[in-house]
């Protein structure tokens, strides 16, 4: 067990470990952009078991959360992108660019997601509200049946994969948290950083 602690410790070490963890803003827009995913997932797989009244107001919250889901991302990869806000991988190897690619695919379909939902509205004739304080108007009038039922599948296949890639992406920060003992979740968890290795 001791020869095998060291071996992680100095994997971690090689991968660039440097003990920093995410900032508090990244840390939330984090969190922030599950839960948010989480909750239009849910409205989306379950309005149709409600009646008419329910299932139109479950589908405005919907499209008011995707604003905000939207704005969400775009803070996320701004804050990203700035200098400073980058963190080195404590993982090497294969694990490294799993890693680095999960969290690419992620953005790539979050901005897909939100393009598609904002399409889709458009589409319908109709503009993107936010909990009825504003209204963005679209750059085309309503589209025909199948371009809207295309737009409709896009985005419902597309939040399948989201929430699959995701799951499998909290699996593995379990995996390390609980497994490998490192210091994966405690990085963007703060609570969880009191039990992994030093």
């Amino acid at each position: 067990m001791a020869d095998r602690d060291a071996f992680d410790v100095a994997t971690r070490i090689a991968a660039g470990d440097d003990k920093t963890n995410y900032d508090d803003v990244a840390i939330a827009l984090h969190w922030a952009t599950a839960i948010l995913v989480l909750i239009q997932f849910l409205l989306g797989v379950t309005w149709d078991y409600f009646a008419k009244p329910m299932r139109e107001d479950m589908q405005t919250l919907h499209i008011s959360l995707g604003l905000l889901l939207t704005v969400v991302i775009v803070a996320r990869i701004v804050w990203r992108l700035m200098p400073g806000h980058q963190r080195p991988a404590i993982v090497n190897g294969w694990v490294k660019m799993a890693s680095k690619g999960v969290h690419y695919l992620l953005y790539l379909l979050l901005v897909i997601q939100a393009g598609l939902g904002f399409a889709w509205r458009w589409a319908q004739g109709h503009e993107v509200g936010f909990f009825g304080l504003f209204a963005i108007p679209g750059p085309y009038g309503a589209l025909s049946r199948p371009t809207r039922h295309l737009l409709s599948e896009f985005h419902e296949k597309t939040a399948w994969a989201i929430v699959i890639i995701a799951f499998g992406h909290a699996l593995a920060a379990l995996y390390h948290h609980y497994r490998l003992r490192d210091r994966v979740l405690g990085r963007m968890l703060p609570p969880a950083r009191r039990s992994e290795a030093a």
